[in-house]
């Protein structure tokens, strides 16, 4: 066999370790050179990594979620491709799985399940992982019915709790019959609980697995129900379990940022409502005006044009706090991070220089970044170097809102639904747009009247949008 061993690579960036978030192959897949074979993330980017050769693998030191050092071994590949479509021994005894095989194949026959094709075709061994996923061994034709009088025998003769009890029944199950029953054990468990014959429900999951749902759906279908109490007064089941979902990859490294946000940052929030009534005939304006194929004008290119406007009297609030060296930066262009939720978790793209665009350009470049951020598409630098981040839940943006800060800017604005509501104007009920704006500041370096005073300048150039594009 000739051996290749893979090395978490250099990411760059002083990076020490990487966080191994995806594992595309499993033991014994033949993989082709350049495949991608796992995602890697760094506190920078996430970063697929590709097969550099062609090679089944024999080897993988990490599961998802592990930090893994650079330069360690991450996964090995047997490179003798004429060897490697062959079967392959294992170093150690032979499983349970490989020895039920090899006395199947001494008789003659092909194991359970298995596709009909030669017994030498079949591995000799299956690696460890397989085999601790696996459900129920392959037994001969030859030998299934003194498994399953055999299992009966012993059954009668366990006590109650012996746990190897399951596996007997299972082995019985799996002897009287020609099909191989693929499920978890908890499955089995609740299937015996509720009397529910396996052999009868087709498996949804991956090769016919039988998973969860096809038991409650199946269960349902009796009016019954498994590891649960009977039906309430209203003839609904009582749930029950717990899911567990380990914090790996994207959402490892928010929470991390999170935490240490809310910890070294002392917030406070500032929240003030806005009559957008103006601004909102004046989008739909726009939109009705806009060239075919343009995207349309949402309320973010107004905040953001009106916000770079409002910086230039607060350039405390356009910065970033370096708090090891006790230094404020104050940055004179204004790069604005857009909060932009994606299925992987919430990433901040960055329009950069928006001080200098017009409001179709940053329509436009809003759009492209937020899309790239979405689709996984935008680069290391369009995540990262913003100077002030706008945050937006559109539709479902509430009334309130704390958004925290996104380290180490100092200042963060959200913007609220907007809502048609009865307010008083010169005396009279009139029906406006009313939007809130929540934002929130580092107490540290910005104090409670200029944030409300930088609020207040946001707030009148949005109210008369015509101050937006006046210098």
């Amino acid at each position: 066999m000739s051996r290749y061993v893979f090395k978490m690579p250099d990411l760059g960036e002083g990076t020490v370790e990487a966080e191994l978030v995806a594992l595309h192959v499993k033991l014994g897949d033949l993989v082709a050179e350049d495949q991608i074979m796992a995602e890697v993330m760094t506190e920078k980017a996430a970063v697929e990594v590709p097969a550099p050769v062609t090679g089944r693998v024999v080897a993988i030191n990490a599961n998802p979620g592990d930090m893994v050092a650079v330069g360690s071994e991450l996964i090995v590949f047997d490179t003798d491709t004429q060897a490697s479509t062959k079967p392959t021994e294992s170093a150690g005894a032979a499983t349970p799985v490989a020895a039920a095989s090899a006395g199947a194949q001494a008789q003659g026959t092909h194991s359970v399940g298995a596709s009909a094709q030669p017994a030498s075709a079949q591995p000799a061994s299956t690696p460890k992982r397989e085999a601790q996923g696996a459900s129920v061994t392959a037994i001969s034709a030859g030998s299934r019915a003194a498994a399953a009088s055999a299992a009966a025998v012993g059954a009668a003769h366990r006590p109650a709790n012996d746990p190897i009890a399951p596996l007997a029944s299972d082995l019985a199950m799996a002897g009287a019959t020609h099909e191989r029953i693929m499920a978890s054990p908890a499955t089995r468990r609740r299937a015996r609980e509720a009397g529910i014959d396996l052999r009868l429900i087709k498996g949804s999951g991956p090769g016919g697995r039988i998973v969860r749902a096809d038991l409650d759906a199946t269960v349902a279908g009796r009016g019954g129900s498994v590891g649960a109490s009977a039906p309430g007064a209203h003839g609904r089941e009582r749930r029950e379990g717990v899911d567990e979902v380990k914090v790996i990859g994207l959402r490892r490294t928010i929470a991390q940022r999170m935490s240490a946000a809310k910890r070294e940052i002392p917030h406070f929030a500032y929240v003030e409502e806005v009559d957008v009534t103006e601004l909102e005939s004046l989008r739909k304006h726009l939109n009705a005006r806009r060239a075919s194929g343009a995207a349309s004008y949402t309320y973010l290119p107004f905040i953001v044009s009106a916000l770079t406007r409002v910086l230039e009297a607060f350039p405390q609030c356009n910065a970033h706090f370096d708090s090891e060296r006790g230094v404020v930066l104050r940055h004179r262009p204004v790069h604005v991070g857009i909060a932009t939720q994606t299925p992987d978790g919430l990433l901040v793209p960055v329009v950069r220089n928006a001080e200098a665009l017009s409001l179709r350009q940053l329509a436009d470049e809003i759009r492209r970044v937020t899309e790239a951020a979405r689709t996984k598409k935008a680069t290391r630098e369009e995540l990262s170097g913003s100077s002030i981040t706008v945050t937006s839940l559109g539709k479902l943006g509430g009334i309130v809102s704390t958004p925290v800060i996104n380290a180490p800017e100092v200042a963060i604005i959200g913007v609220n639904k907007v809502l048609e509501r009865p307010v008083v104007r010169d005396g009279a009920i009139a029906i406006r747009h009313m939007m809130n704006l929540s934002s929130s500041f580092d107490h540290r370096i910005v104090d409670g009247f200029d944030a409300a005073a930088m609020i207040q300048a946001l707030k009148e150039r949005l109210e008369h949008p015509a101050t937006i594009f006046i210098e």
